[in-house]
C-alpha cells in the first residue's frame, strides 16, 4: 500500500531556459507562491509529504530540476550554474511582483543559499533543510578530478534498473529504516518510469558523473556574506550533513556568516527528515513562517 496524500497535487509544464520543466502544486493558483526546492537525485513530488502537515491555505510548487524527476534532460551535461539561471527565470515566472519564500533540501537548497547572496532582494526568506556546502577542496586535486571525469565519459551510463517498484521500495527502506513502508512505496513511484517491463530512475544517469570542476568554499562563502534575508536552517540530529557541519559549521560559525539565522536540530532524523518525518519538519517551518509574514 502507497502513501495516500492529504492535498490533491497538480502538473504542469513549464519551459524554462529551453527545457521544459515539470511543476507541482498544491493549493490555491496564486503568483506569490512558496516555492519547494527539492535536492539531488529527488524530483518535486516528493515534497507531498511535508506539504501535507502545512496550513491548507499555503499556496505551494515544486519544480523539477533540469535532469530530474518530469524535467527534460539537457543535451550538454550539467554545470552548477546553469541551477541558479533555471532558478532566476522560474521565480521570474512563478514569483513575479515581489521577493519569494522558499523552502529547499540539501542541493535545492545550497542552489538557493547562493542565489540568495548573489539576488538578495529577490527572496523574502528561506527554509534549508541541510543545505550547507560541500567539503573543502585543494587546486592540486583538479588533475586526478579531470582525469577521472575523462575516464567516467569512456564508461556505459548506468540507468539504475529495478524489477518493480516494490523492490526499490524495499532497497529504499534498507539504506534508511526510519521510511515508513507506505513512504517507501511513494518515494519508489514518484523517482522511476516504467519502461519495458521493469522501472528506471527517472533522473538523467549522467548525474552520476563526478563533477570536473572543484568545489570552491572560499566563493560560496562571499555569496553567503550578502545575504540578508531571514534563514531558518533545519538539521537532522542523525545525519552525515549534521555531523560535519557541527565539524564545519558551529552554530557560532553560522550567525557570524549569516546575519539573520534560526537553527534547529531534530533529534533522530537523518538528512532526508522531510520524508522521514514531515510532521517534525513542519512545525519549526509554521513557527519560522508566522514569524516572517
Amino acid at each position: 500500500m502507497t502513501y495516500t496524500p492529504r492535498r490533491s497535487p497538480r502538473h504542469e509544464q513549464l519551459t524554462v531556459r529551453g527545457l521544459k520543466h515539470r511543476l507541482t502544486w498544491w493549493g490555491e493558483p496564486s503568483d506569490t507562491p512558496i516555492v519547494l526546492l527539492h535536492g539531488f537525485q529527488d524530483c518535486g513530488d516528493t515534497w507531498q509529504f511535508l506539504v501535507d502537515c502545512l496550513p491548507d491555505t499555503w499556496s505551494l510548487v515544486a519544480p523539477d530540476w533540469r535532469g530530474f524527476g518530469g524535467s527534460e534532460w539537457a543535451p550538454a551535461g550539467y554545470w552548477f550554474p546553469d541551477y541558479l539561471a533555471d532558478l532566476e527565470a522560474l521565480l521570474d515566472a512563478l514569483v513575479p511582483r515581489g521577493p519569494a519564500r522558499v523552502i529547499a533540501h540539501s542541493m535545492g537548497a545550497n542552489i538557493a543559499l547562493l542565489y540568495g547572496g548573489i539576488r538578495p532582494q529577490r527572496l523574502k526568506w528561506l527554509v534549508n533543510l541541510e543545505g550547507i556546502g560541500l567539503r573543502r577542496t585543494q587546486p592540486d586535486e583538479a588533475p586526478d578530478r579531470y582525469a577521472t571525469w575523462l575516464d567516467e565519459l569512456k564508461q556505459p551510463l548506468e540507468d539504475g534498473g529495478y524489477q518493480s517498484v516494490q523492490q526499490l521500495a524495499g532497497v529504499l527502506m534498507k539504506r534508511n529504516p526510519r521510511l515508513s513502508a507506505d513512504g517507501a512505496e511513494f518515494l519508489a513511484r514518484a523517482w522511476t518510469r516504467q519502461v519495458e517491463g521493469a522501472v528506471r530512475l527517472a533522473f538523467d544517469p549522467r548525474h552520476r558523473l563526478v563533477n570536473p570542476v572543484l568545489y570552491r568554499r572560499e566563493e560560496a562563502e562571499a555569496c553567503w556574506s550578502r545575504v540578508t534575508i531571514p534563514i531558518l536552517f533545519v538539521g537532522g540530529g542523525s545525519s552525515g550533513h549534521e555531523q560535519r557541519r557541527l565539524a564545519d559549521f558551529s552554530d557560532e560559525r553560522m550567525h557570524a556568516l549569516f546575519r539573520d539565522v534560526q537553527i534547529v536540530t531534530l533529534p533522530g532524523l537523518g538528512h532526508m527528515m522531510h520524508h522521514e518525518d514531515p510532521q517534525a519538519v513542519a512545525h519549526p517551518i509554521i513557527n519560522f513562517a508566522r514569524t516572517h509574514p
